[in-house]
């Protein structure tokens, strides 16, 4: 029999929560304070790589900040009045830089997004949309040898895992990608990957599907959740008060004010990140390119090209600095010199980030109708839907098919 089952945050991790608990056959209701896909989820870079199975704190990482934040074009900032909030975090995720976790973590993170093409291919055939999700390999380019070889942890974990990669000379990397610029010497070629082409419409377009499949989406600010009897009761929203039977939390960055509430605080952060998307840019992209020192993505959109990257710290509600987007077009143009910059649009989106890089993804260890379903940093849309399958399994009784254990709530 169908649980009633309530929803809180519409961006992919949610809405795909839904979705798969609709098909269970659950009564599900989406609580958002943003409409559907408008949020984090509006924004990235599209990426659905099982390459991304490499945790954020890597050995080596702290010798690298320094020049990461005087570098005016680096990919690390930590706005000055902030740094104080920020550095309990900060210190975590230099803690988890050690060989040990990140084996750790990157065995977790492969066993999570190992088949996101797969899950979103067929996704997207369920909400009846094709062309979005679309099989590709990515581009990684250095411009050096020493670069590539700085790299060389990262590349052995994704092996390890069992990712495909081809390495490419200066002349290889012409012949992948012939627009991209005369700098890079050395690049990877990864194989298998893929990318969803407007991740905005992606989310939107399963939201419609569950709506028409019967379940509700209503646009409300949880402002409390009320307790009792060892689970939550209630949603306490500006527009009133919600009973509550089962509970999953998938509000992105704004989850871990809600499970700090619930009594299970974590260390979660809003790692700011930017884009700039080009409607016009006179590429003709085959497949997306990344640049490893600068931490770009720069993927074909079906609303012209994206580059996405930046890594600021300055909390939640901070207003955007665009002067990062400033950055992210330096290092466009020096990639694509003959790019067309005139007709552009910014924007800045919240990664709810772990200083682990491990998601919480589980039942709550205090609440006993509660589950959880965030904190998945640069990989929300690459995670995003095979979250969404798993807490469906636990709602719905259904062993995982993954250990669970590394996304716990309590782990900290």
């Amino acid at each position: 029999m169908g649980k009633k089952v309530t929803v809180i945050g519409a961006g992919i991790v949610g809405i795909a929560t839904a979705c798969y608990l609709r098909r269970d056959g659950h009564d599900v209701t989406v609580v958002t304070q943003h409409p559907p896909g408008e949020y984090c989820s509006f924004g990235n870079a599209g990426m659905l790589n099982n390459a991304g199975c490499v945790p954020q704190p890597m050995p080596g990482v702290m010798w690298k900040v320094p020049g990461y934040l005087t570098d005016p074009l680096g990919p690390l900032v930590v706005r000055a009045s902030y740094l104080l909030k920020a550095l309990p975090w900060l210190l975590r995720f230099l803690a988890n830089a050690n060989a040990k976790q990140v084996e750790h973590a990157s065995i977790a993170l492969y066993s999570l997004i190992q088949g996101t093409m797969p899950v979103y291919e067929e996704l997207e055939q369920w909400a009846g949309v094709s062309g979005l999700v679309r099989r590709s390999g990515y581009l990684v380019a250095y411009d050096s040898e020493k670069s590539y070889q700085n790299d060389a942890l990262a590349w052995k974990l994704r092996r390890d895992r069992g990712v495909a990669t081809e390495i490419l000379d200066a002349a290889g990397i012409r012949r992948l990608v012939p627009q991209l610029g005369p700098d890079y010497e050395c690049g990877v070629h990864v194989l298998d990957q893929g990318y969803v082409a407007n991740p905005e419409r992606l989310v939107k377009s399963l939201a419609a599907k569950f709506q028409r499949e019967g379940g509700t989406i209503l646009q409300r600010k949880v402002l409390e959740l009320e307790t009792g009897d060892g689970g939550v009761r209630a949603l306490l929203t500006d527009a009133g008060r919600m009973p509550v039977e089962t509970l999953v939390v998938c509000a992105g960055v704004h989850s871990g004010e809600l499970a700090a509430k619930l009594g299970e605080p974590v260390p979660i952060e809003a790692e700011r990140g930017y884009h700039v998307t080009y409607s016009d840019p006179g590429l003709q992209l085959p497949l997306p390119v990344h640049v490893s020192d600068a931490k770009v993505f720069v993927t074909p959109m079906e609303m012209g090209v994206r580059v996405a990257g930046q890594a600021e710290f300055a909390g939640i509600y901070a207003d955007p600095n665009y002067r990062r987007a400033d950055v992210l077009e330096i290092h466009m143009k020096r990639m694509f010199p003959q790019v067309h910059t005139g007709d552009s649009t910014r924007w800045m989106g919240r990664r709810p980030s772990m200083p682990d890089s491990l998601p919480v993804i589980g039942n709550s260890v205090k609440q006993k109708n509660v589950c959880y379903a965030f904190g998945h940093g640069h990989l929300g849309l690459c995670g995003g839907a095979p979250t969404g399958r798993l807490i469906a399994d636990l709602v719905s009784g259904r062993k995982p098919a993954i250990d669970l254990a590394p996304f716990r709530v309590d782990r900290f």
